[in-house]
């Protein structure tokens, strides 16, 4: 099930008895579990809402088969349980070679035989959420999706973020237009958390009936590190490297720290650098730079900043913030210093 379809479940007071609410979007999917807690009614913490997580995981069939004193049922919440990584090789290889037994099996199994095997009669007192960041498949997760509702909340694309934005807007009678959104949503990332709460500030500086400019999103609002390095590439691009350099000290001034700037430069720039080989031995873009989804507009932008490089260039800028990264663990070279200096190079 998809996150948008969840939530017109959930506002409809369509619900399930048992959850499993995963993925990137993590607000969007605490959004759900705050509705659920409304649909479900008054909530009385250890009496007919439970708790759980990674340290008292091992109690959940406990704290399934406990009645709702004085409740007809009880809502359990297990979050970043611990019970959805992947297995090591080890695990899998000594499962083998073990006969199964009730005592040999991993909590994970036991809890995904429990729920299986008593779905019905679970169903009838409890409303079980289960939250996690991130699900590998294994039983558990098998049988949620035989019994329950599994959500898999990905980051949303540009025009369901657009839609989104905008309806916070017009609930303020503020207005943005499409091409004033796309920069909102190019300079700020599409994490709806951070974008609720930057388009707030936006929504405060133009009042009621104003308008949402890209000057006021340049004025207030936070941008991503993605979007500045994006910048600090169109300088060095055009050899701008006064304002490139400008860029740099904003950001360590924002104590953004030096070696995450590093990282992500150099990502960068090699994303650039498969743009260009993309386009060399015809291969798709989106396919080369493992774009997701969300993430297709960014294309043109690469390819935009491809045009000012070529490609050997990029080799070698390359190879020295590689050889810059091993230096300074060396303690050869200060990383800061050694930034500019590659920079200046360009």
């Amino acid at each position: 099930m998809q996150i948008e379809e969840l939530e017109r479940n959930l506002k409809t007071g369509k619900t399930d008895n048992i959850y499993l609410l995963y993925g990137e979007e993590q607000y969007l999917i605490e959004q759900c579990v705050k509705k659920i807690k409304k649909n479900f009614g008054e909530l009385v913490n250890g009496i007919n809402y439970i708790q759980i997580d990674d340290k008292n995981v091992e109690k959940l069939i406990q704290d399934i088969e406990t009645p709702a004193f004085g409740y007809p049922n009880k809502l359990i919440i297990v979050k970043n349980s611990g019970l959805f990584k992947k297995e090591t090789r080890g695990k899998k290889k000594e499962e083998k070679t073990t006969k199964k037994t009730q005592k040999s099996l991993t909590l994970q199994e036991k809890i995904a035989i429990y729920l299986k095997e008593n779905a019905d009669t679970i169903k009838e007192s409890n409303v079980i959420v289960f939250v996690e960041q991130e699900v590998a498949a294994n039983e558990l997760q098998k049988t949620l999706q035989s019994i329950g509702t599994v959500c898999d909340a990905e980051k949303l694309k540009p025009v369901q973020i657009s839609k989104r934005i905008k309806a916070i807007c017009n609930a303020y009678k503020v207005s943005i237009d499409d091409g004033t959104m796309n920069y909102f949503i190019e300079t700020c990332g599409t994490s709806m958390l951070n974008l609720i709460n930057e388009i707030r500030k936006l929504i405060e500086y133009a009042g009621e009936n104003g308008t949402i400019s890209t000057e006021a999103i340049d004025k207030l609002s936070i941008k991503e590190l993605d979007s500045v390095i994006f910048d600090l590439t169109d300088n060095l691009g055009q050899k701008r490297i006064k304002e490139a350099l400008q860029i740099l000290k904003e950001l360590l001034y924002n104590k953004e720290p030096i070696q995450k700037i590093l990282i992500t430069l150099y990502n960068h720039l090699k994303k650039i650098y498969l743009t260009i080989l993309a386009d060399e031995y015809r291969v798709n873009v989106a396919e080369a730079l493992s774009l997701k989804p969300n993430q297709m507009f960014l294309i043109t932008k690469y390819k935009r900043q491809a045009s000012y490089f070529k490609k050997n260039e990029l080799r070698n800028i390359l190879q020295e913030l590689i050889d810059l990264d091993y230096r300074s663990k060396q303690g050869k070279i200060d990383v800061n210093i050694g930034l500019e200096a590659i920079l200046c190079m360009i």
